[in-house]
């Protein structure tokens, strides 16, 4: 005996359920701000070396300030303070609004002291800024 329904073979939905894939997205969110902080903390950073740093900056059109690692600050090759560092800067701005700076860190320098350098240059107002670096040798492991 065949028994008949009001129901038809083939039928579309109409409707999507996105209830599973809310739900993967904030278990992927979650994940996400868990992980976030402890990736943070765990960088290694290394400035003076590069691998891309190929061509080499021309002196005469930039202002270079190179910091060695027991703090001595130098604009141009000629020892400055922090304040005479600010107050020259402040004054090149003055004369040129696209003033460029590069600095030159020592791979032995504190973090904290080359962050007081950047300080110095976003009190100033100079936007253009670098960091210069030496290629990485390839034979070293």
């Amino acid at each position: 005996m065949r028994r008949y329904s009001s129901k038809q073979g083939l039928q579309s939905l109409t409707e999507l359920n996105v209830t599973p894939l809310l739900d993967l997205a904030f278990v992927l969110l979650i994940i996400f701000m868990i992980t976030t902080p402890l990736i943070e903390n765990s960088l290694d950073l290394v400035v003076p070396t590069s691998s891309t740093a190929k061509t080499s900056v021309n002196p005469s059109e930039v202002v270079t300030i190179a910091i060695d690692k027991n703090d001595t600050m130098k604009l141009n090759n000629e020892v400055v303070t922090a304040d005479d560092l600010e107050a020259r800067l402040g004054a090149l701005h003055a004369q040129n609004a696209a003033t460029a700076v590069v600095v030159r860190p020592d791979k032995d320098l504190a973090v904290q002291k080359f962050v007081s350098v950047m300080d110095i240059l976003q009190r100033v107002g100079i936007t253009k800024v670098g960091v210069m670096t030496h290629p990485e040798d390839p034979t070293k492991p």
